[in-house]
């Protein structure tokens, strides 16, 4: 019997971390062939979780170039991938998340009519633009994907109401939490010169990464008065902030932050350092949508710097709270954090609601049972 070609495609750096658990556990099944495009949209990130999951890419597309826009990179996503996607002719395409490349990837796979597999499915704020151009990006996947692996039973309600067959979707829990219990380690050595150096015990640590395109301009320069105030009035805290590349993000930060006592602007981690960092931390603040899912597992609250989350999982649980840019609340709902012990345990000690770390073997369980490798319905989250 030919084995089934599953093609993963995936080009950011949060994406890689996420399907990483996935392409390994394709890989160690006799019944698949599996294929792993990368695009690039992120470079040096990209090719860091590459290096640390041990993944080696069929195809490298290579698409990131200075100054591009968003149309740019869909349209050399879109080429490059389509002579791949008629090179190797695969069974599936799976895709992940929210990114252009999630986008463009299906619609390469679609225009060739190649089944779509959509991982963390179903995530939805109900804005068009919050956050942009992930909430239609992740829309439009769900309308070309043929499989819906969703995260929660909420991601799943939202893909009924739009229309999705209940056949269609398997809940599994967030591959992220794969990621992070492969990466977390009480031993770990940091490879960051400044944190392999810190001394832990010294203060308490504030984590805060910032970098959507939302909060470019006003909002990011809210949020940098918000942690330098509050480095000032908290002196046993020390911020650590890994600053994006993007230079609408590293000129407000520095021209903020740089001189602050006790804040540490540093270049983009490594995910190894960064997940680790995160569990030494105190708490966290960010605009990231995959460390409101990785964080809690931590034990960490995270306060998230946007004004909509398409994770209310997490606030419904308690372990984040959506403080947006205002500078006023971010600090007032940090300091809170910070002096107050009981509402800090409540959000520490929380439930996460994304998974235990075993998505990505129920994934490979429901795309077996997809392609009829086995008459045994998948186990769900």
């Amino acid at each position: 019997m030919a084995k089934i070609k599953i093609m993963s495609v995936f080009g950011t750096r949060p994406e890689a971390i996420k399907m990483a658990p996935v392409v390994k556990a394709l890989a160690a099944e006799p019944e698949f062939d599996s294929k792993v495009v990368v695009t690039a949209q992120h470079r040096e990130m990209l090719d860091q979780v590459l290096d640390l999951f041990s993944i080696r890419p069929d195809y490298d597309l290579d698409v990131m170039a200075a100054g591009q826009s968003l149309t740019q990179i869909t349209c050399r996503i879109l080429i490059r991938l389509d002579e791949v996607l008629a090179t190797e002719s695969p069974d599936m395409v799976l895709v992940h998340g929210d990114t252009s490349t999630t986008f463009a990837a299906a619609l390469a796979a679609f225009y060739r009519q190649v089944s779509v597999g959509h991982v963390e499915a179903g995530l939805r704020t109900g804005v068009k633009y919050f956050p942009y151009p992930e909430e239609i990006n992740r829309c439009l996947t769900g309308v070309l994907a043929d499989l819906h692996f969703a995260p929660t039973d909420l991601a799943r309600n939202n893909l009924i109401k739009e229309g999705v067959p209940s056949k269609c979707i398997q809940i599994t829990g967030n591959t992220a939490i794969d990621a992070l219990f492969l990466t977390v380690d009480e031993s770990y050595q940091f490879c960051h010169p400044t944190l392999r150096a810190w001394d832990w015990d010294r203060y308490r640590i504030l984590v805060v990464e910032a970098h959507r395109r939302e909060n470019w301009g006003q909002p990011l320069e809210n949020v940098c008065r918000a942690v330098a105030e509050l480095t000032a009035q908290h002196r046993d805290l020390a911020v650590i902030f890994p600053v994006h590349l993007n230079p609408k993000v590293q000129e407000p930060v520095r021209r903020i932050l740089g001189d602050c006592p006790r804040v540490h602007l540093l270049d983009p981690l490594g995910y190894a350092d960064f997940a680790n960092l995160m569990a030494r931390s105190h708490m966290i603040l960010s605009d990231s949508g995959g460390i409101q899912e990785e964080a809690p597992s931590l034990g960490r609250p995270v306060l998230v710097l946007r004004n909509v989350t398409e994770r209310p999982e997490a606030v419904a649980a308690g372990t984040v709270k959506v403080v947006g840019t205002d500078k006023e609340k971010v600090v007032s709902v940090t300091k809170e954090l910070l002096t107050n012990e009981q509402a800090y345990g409540c959000m520490a000690q929380a439930a996460n609601p994304y998974g235990d770390g075993q998505a990505a073997r129920r994934i490979v369980s429901g795309l077996k049972y997809h392609f009829g490798l086995t008459n045994e319905l998948p186990l769900e989250w």
